[in-house]
């Protein structure tokens, strides 16, 4: 496995109390995947398991750690998902997409395509979807990179199969870009 196939989901802090706590940062939407016994990478070739997971608290216990010495090696250790276990584990909602699915959709206004998606921008509690612009747009002037608001009125349909999402006021962010 590569490093690219997997989703960064959390950073391990600092050890907490004389047993082995530790701080749990979490970089996703999804709080429910960290459960007790729930296993993550570290690295590309090595998991590791939360033996105890408290939310509430923002700790954690890692299986075989029962010291601040033991559980310092761990301190800022990214925890890492595939795509598969995000999918298994995160549930999402109606007219939810994760970020990895929007990534490579082509971005279509009125039968044109404005770009395609590279990345996904939060600012402040707002999506934004990063495009860079087709081509044939840049030579006619357009910014090689715009961002558009992931949310209505701006995002019509998306259609993850066939990797399309359809816009409405695109073309005039970009070209306000």
């Amino acid at each position: 496995m590569k490093q690219s196939d997997l989703l960064h989901i959390a950073i391990i802090g600092k050890t907490v109390g004389i047993k082995g706590d530790m701080k749990l940062h979490l970089y996703t939407d999804f709080p429910e995947q960290f459960k007790n016994n729930s296993s993550f990478f570290i690295n590309p070739n090595e998991r590791l398991t939360l033996r105890e997971v408290n939310l509430d608290r923002g700790l954690i216990k890692i299986d075989g750690v029962f010291t601040p010495e033991d559980a310092k090696k761990f301190t800022n250790k990214k925890l890492y998902a595939t795509m598969e276990e995000t999918r298994k584990n995160c549930h999402l909602k109606e007219g939810e997409f994760f970020w990895f699915d929007l990534v490579g959709c082509k971005i279509i206004e009125d039968s044109i395509s404005l770009g395609i998606v590279t990345d996904i921008d939060r600012i402040n509690s707002l999506n934004y979807l990063k495009i860079n612009t087709d081509e044939k747009l840049i030579k006619s002037g357009c910014a090689k990179t715009f961002l558009l608001p992931h949310n209505e009125p701006f995002i019509i349909k998306t259609d993850i199969e066939n990797k399309i999402i359809t816009t409405n006021a695109a073309m005039d962010i970009l070209e306000a870009s």
